[in-house]
């Protein structure tokens, strides 16, 4: 691991195996998956036509290695979900929930979501922030299953540009740990 590189925790690494055959990891992504990373992550948000361009690029995706952790969910040696993590004082924060979308509807979200949890709870984190789209209606409802509530609204401050007419805002959403 390289510097700054935090060891996986005990809610990393963990197996569970599905009637299916299938086993499901979790872990610490590396500079090696940053390809796989940016394919799913692309994937996983080309639902947002409200903005324009991709939603990550392989240097976004390096910083992101740097200033926080990206968890990852393997089945069968295959990347198929994702979240960053990164420990903000005694506060955590996750954002870019990802899950390949041919894999979706088969509970990887929350699966990643426990683990990328742990990992926070491991670096001493009390509670826990996301930020969602305003314009992802869908979403609060999904993130309230998780455990987490409205606890405010921030403007959107990303690089990304809104197509013309979209107006957009982030929901915050906290949970205590």
């Amino acid at each position: 691991m390289g510097a700054g590189a935090v060891a996986p925790d005990k809610a990393m690494n963990r197996n569970h195996h599905s009637a299916s055959a299938t086993c499901l990891r979790t872990r610490l992504a590396s500079e090696a998956d940053l390809p796989r990373l940016v394919e799913l992550v692309n994937s996983a948000f080309s639902i947002e036509t409200f903005l324009e361009g991709t939603r990550t690029d392989r240097e976004d995706m390096a910083a992101s290695l740097e200033k926080g952790s990206i968890v990852v969910a393997e089945e069968d040696g295959e990347v198929v979900a994702t979240i960053y993590a990164e420990k903000r004082g005694g506060r955590g924060y996750l954002g870019m929930l990802a899950v390949d979308p041919a894999q979706q509807g088969k509970g990887l979200a929350r699966r990643v979501m426990e683990a990328a949890e742990e990992h926070l709870r491991g670096q001493g984190c009390t509670a826990l922030d996301i930020h969602v789209l305003s314009l992802r209606t869908e979403l609060p409802p999904v993130y309230r299953r998780f455990g987490y509530v409205e606890t405010g609204t921030e403007e959107f401050d990303y690089p990304r540009t809104f197509r013309e007419g979209a107006e957009c805002h982030c929901i915050v959403m906290s949970k205590d740990l």
